[in-house]
């Protein structure tokens, strides 16, 4: 990737987005396939096309540029979340479009290898886990419990505890179908099986907290 390095943006200029989003790419690649250690800054500026002092003008250090390749991924995968304000469309719709979008994310073999990666890493890098778990999974599972708490106050939904509803629905999405990806036996859903996966998790969650004649 030959690519002439511009100088950095004067004061109060934006950021160059392009190669923002070379570098976020670059990261996810390599985190990927050598893992956190083994990726070092100078790798995802040579990957990305850029000089090593962009890279650092853009993240100040690799935990940070760790954290906002994970974030980046969830934010792309599932808009609904991230977005703060919960869409005008039918709560069960809502869930179903979340619930699709999560089990393709998690299903991916980026992100199944990625939960190898870390797995096989437990208990020698707690900072690592804790990078990984507030940029990924916490910010998933907050995301989601502002939108129960908005759909609750719509008069949608009946929840007591909004963040212990959210990671109920997404155990439920996970099922054994993910575990079985994980090990390595079976294989992926199809999108039919998928649809009538997420659409039972939905109808099992709307039981419990819809509120009657809705």
């Amino acid at each position: 990737m030959s690519k002439k390095i511009m100088s950095g943006p004067g004061p109060g200029r934006p950021k160059d987005l392009a190669k923002r989003a070379a570098i976020l790419q670059a990261a996810q690649s390599l985190f990927l396939s050598n893992g956190y250690e083994g990726t070092s800054m100078d790798a995802i500026a040579t990957e990305a096309g850029v000089s090593k002092l962009t890279v650092y003008s853009h993240y100040t250090d690799k935990e940070t540029l760790y954290a906002a390749a994970i974030r980046a991924v969830c934010e792309a995968q599932l808009p609904d979340i991230y977005i703060g304000e919960l869409p005008r469309d039918d709560i069960g719709l809502t869930l179903e479009r979340i619930g699709l979008a999560f089990c393709v994310l998690l299903d991916s073999p980026e992100s199944l290898a990625l939960h190898r990666l870390l797995v096989g890493m437990a208990g020698q890098d707690a900072k690592l886990a804790e990078l990984f778990y507030e940029a990924g999974p916490q910010r998933v599972c907050d995301g989601m419990t502002q939108l129960l708490q908005q759909a609750c106050a719509r008069g949608e939904l009946c929840i007591d505890q909004p963040q212990e509803a959210a990671r109920q629905f997404f155990t439920l999405l996970k099922g054994d179908n993910h575990f079985r990806l994980l090990i390595g036996y079976g294989e992926g859903m199809s999108e039919q099986e998928r649809h009538l996966h997420v659409g039972g998790v939905v109808a099992t969650f709307l039981r419990l907290y819809a509120v009657a004649g809705r």
